[in-house]
């Protein structure tokens, strides 16, 4: 890819980032909202307990690296994205304590055992080698340590939704019904729970929490506003933990090495 072309894209998905819990739509809104609000939760009852140093891998617009600054005596922030390490570099002045650096989770440059809790949240869907990634993250978590991890379900509704969304010409519609940025996901990697389960397990993980959020109604969503989102959220805790919870969005995951 040409080498500007990757910068503008990388830009591009940082305002993304930035402006999907502001969306004017509301389904759109709810379902990053929620996961934000499970993230900030988790990294809380966690950070608490283990108050030494944290990684957060793929930290994308910096969301939660001034909550992790604030609960940790040393941040890393690791990305091979050059858009995304920069922003998180606006962070520093605030909080000295956190460091972004260039690291490649799937052969990580960083010490074994070195951090107390590691944050990876919508990242390993970008990645092919999704369980070499988590094989590392096991290698340089201390023991006893956690991994905060989440991650798009292979077959929701808003996933499957999303390859007809981005098909030619398809896009130029639904970029006009959101009137708001629009990108490809670019999601090469999606995973089941059973996916998931056995790539934490295999390196040697036990997993604490499991957790599944988010309900997208295709076409409710972009044209029924606020009464479609009250549907949505009306049917979530009835497919939770029931034999239809794939539907759900996001899946989560605490896992101790």
């Amino acid at each position: 890819m040409n080498i500007l072309l990757k910068m503008n894209t990388a830009h591009q998905l940082l305002e993304l980032q930035q402006t999907l819990y502001v969306s004017k739509n509301p389904t759109r809104r709810w379902l990053h909202c929620a996961r934000r609000d499970w993230i900030f939760d988790a990294i809380q009852r966690h950070g608490t307990a283990h108050p030494g140093r944290a990684l957060e891998i793929g930290p994308g617009s910096g969301l939660y690296l001034p909550l992790l600054a604030n609960r940790f005596q040393e941040v890393i922030a690791a990305d091979i994205e050059d858009a995304y390490l920069n922003h998180a570099n606006t962070l520093v002045a605030a909080h000295p304590n956190l460091r972004p650096i260039v690291d490649d989770i799937t052969r990580s440059r960083l010490p074994e055992r070195s951090f107390d809790l590691i944050l990876c949240t919508e990242v390993v869907e970008h990645i092919a080698d999704s369980a070499r990634a988590i094989a590392e993250m096991h290698r340089l978590l201390k023991p006893g340590g956690f991994l905060i991890l989440s991650t798009p379900q292979r077959y929701s509704p808003l996933e499957l939704t999303a390859k007809i969304a981005f098909l030619p010409g398809v896009v130029d519609v639904v970029r006009m019904i959101y009137r708001e940025p629009v990108l490809e996901t670019g999601h090469i990697n999606l995973l089941t729970t059973a996916q998931v389960t056995a790539q934490l397990e295999r390196p040697g993980f036990r997993i604490r929490e499991h957790h599944k959020s988010g309900v997208y109604l295709p076409l409710l969503a972009e044209f029924a506003g606020k009464a479609g989102l009250h549907l949505e959220q009306w049917l979530e805790p009835r497919l939770r933990n029931s034999p239809l919870d794939w539907l759900l969005w996001t899946q989560y995951f605490v896992a101790e090495a």
